[in-house]
C-alpha cells in the first residue's frame, strides 16, 4: 500500500458572504467599484483593494484575507471606494469567521469521516489525523491512500467534511509527484 504525500499549494481560506454582516449602507450614492480600486474606511483609512468584481459581489482583499462585500455596499468617499466601517472593524469580522470556520472544519476531521471535493465529489475515507496530515482512503480503498494536509479541508454549510481540491487537482498533484520521484531515483 501506498500513500502518496501531496505537497499542495494551501488553498486561501475565504470568507462567506456572512462575514461581512450587511455593512449599513450610509453612504448617499453606491459607488461602481471596480477591480484593483483602494477602498477607504469611515475614517479615511485605507481598507483593502478589490481583487475583483463578480456581478453584484465585489472581493475584497484586507491584510490578506479576502471578503465577499455587496457591491452596493459601496460609497464614495473623499479618496474613492469606501465602506461605512473602519479597517480594523472589517479585521475583526474576518478573524472572527476565520476562526469558526476552523473550529467547523476540525469538528468535521475526525477518523471515519466521508469526505468529498470541492465539486460534491466522493473523496473518501478518513482513516487517520496525524498532526497536520490526513489520511484518506480513496473511495473508501484502504490500499489506495492519498495525504492531504489539514489546510486542504474546510466543513460545507451543512458540516461535511470537504477537501478543497477536485479530484482533477488530486490527480494532477499525484502524477506531478510520481513524475519527479522517477526523475529523482534515475527512473
Amino acid at each position: 500500500m501506498k500513500t502518496a504525500k501531496l505537497a499542495l499549494a494551501a488553498v486561501a481560506l475565504t470568507t462567506t458572504a456572512a462575514a461581512l454582516p450587511t455593512m449599513a449602507a450610509a453612504q448617499e450614492a453606491s459607488a461602481s467599484v471596480t477591480a484593483g480600486a483602494t477602498v477607504y474606511g469611515n475614517d479615511g483609512a485605507e481598507i483593502g483593494t478589490v481583487e475583483r468584481v463578480d456581478g453584484a459581489t465585489a472581493i475584497l482583499v484586507v491584510d490578506g484575507m479576502k471578503a465577499p462585500v455587496p457591491a452596493n455596499a459601496f460609497g464614495t468617499g473623499e479618496k474613492g471606494a469606501s465602506l461605512n466601517a473602519t479597517k480594523a472593524q472589517i479585521v475583526g469580522m474576518l478573524q472572527a469567521a476565520k476562526q469558526k470556520a476552523i473550529a467547523a472544519r476540525d469538528a468535521a476531521l475526525v477518523v471515519g469521516a466521508e469526505a468529498m471535493t470541492a465539486q460534491h465529489a466522493p473523496l473518501g475515507t478518513v482513516l487517520e489525523i496525524n498532526g497536520d496530515n490526513v489520511i484518506i482512503a480513496r473511495g473508501g480503498d484502504e490500499t489506495n491512500k492519498i495525504t492531504l494536509l489539514r489546510e486542504h479541508f474546510a466543513a460545507d454549510a451543512n458540516g461535511m467534511l470537504m477537501a478543497l481540491l477536485t479530484n482533477a487537482q488530486i490527480d494532477a498533484a499525484m502524477a506531478a509527484q510520481a513524475g519527479a520521484s522517477a526523475t529523482s531515483t534515475g527512473e
